[in-house]
């Protein structure tokens, strides 16, 4: 709804459509800059995607999960081992004579095969994994950025002594983020008490 325009408003007398004793116009309470992000998820959406992250884990029921250890033990194909490996596999099918007995030459083109499958299903799994975490980042950090705006209005009018507020800024200022913890007050304490 407008309100009276008043000399504290941040209309000025020669600003485009406004009249002597008139209303200020409409802001909009949102703020553009600050929502870029601006989406629900349906319960049925919800569901269909959670059903669907099982058709997957169900489809390929023999991943792994490696240890950190594991991941930094493991010899890696890569980029730079790609084409070391595409030569050993011509190699391998144009000599089988030399292919060691304890190398399975059909488990090694199992291997092959998966890899290449697997890394065609991970591309447009780490795209959405993607999309899904900077979303997730973005609506936070616009919540958070509301939630410090909220405590901000709040702090002032404890301030300004109105009424009702106390009991809401202390509950919001003992959990405040940044806030120094006791064992950092005692630490700063000591640090200052010390002899120099």
């Amino acid at each position: 709804m407008s309100q009276p325009l008043t000399w504290s408003n941040k209309w000025r007398w020669s600003s485009p459509g406004l009249t002597w004793n008139g209303l200020a116009p409409e802001t909009n309470k949102s703020m553009p800059s600050d929502n870029r992000i601006s989406a629900t998820i349906s319960a049925a959406d919800k569901t269909a995607v959670l059903a669907a992250i099982q058709t997957i884990r169900t489809k390929l029921p023999f991943l792994v999960n490696l240890t950190p250890d594991e991941r930094k033990g493991l010899p890696k194909l890569a980029d730079k081992t790609l084409a070391f490996d595409q030569k050993c596999a011509g190699y391998m099918t144009a000599h089988p004579e030399l292919v060691p007995g304890f190398v399975s030459t059909p488990e090694l083109a199992k291997d092959r095969t998966l890899v290449a499958d697997l890394s065609d299903i991970a591309r447009e799994l780490d795209q959405v994994a993607e999309g899904v975490n900077d979303s997730i980042m973005l609506a936070s950090s616009e919540a958070y950025m509301a939630d410090l705006s909220f405590y901000q209005s709040v702090r002032q009018a404890a301030q300004r002594g109105v009424v009702g507020i106390d009991a809401i800024y202390s509950d919001l200022n003992q959990r405040f983020p940044g806030r120094p913890t006791a064992a950092a007050k005692a630490a700063a304490a000591a640090k200052a008490a010390a002899p120099k």
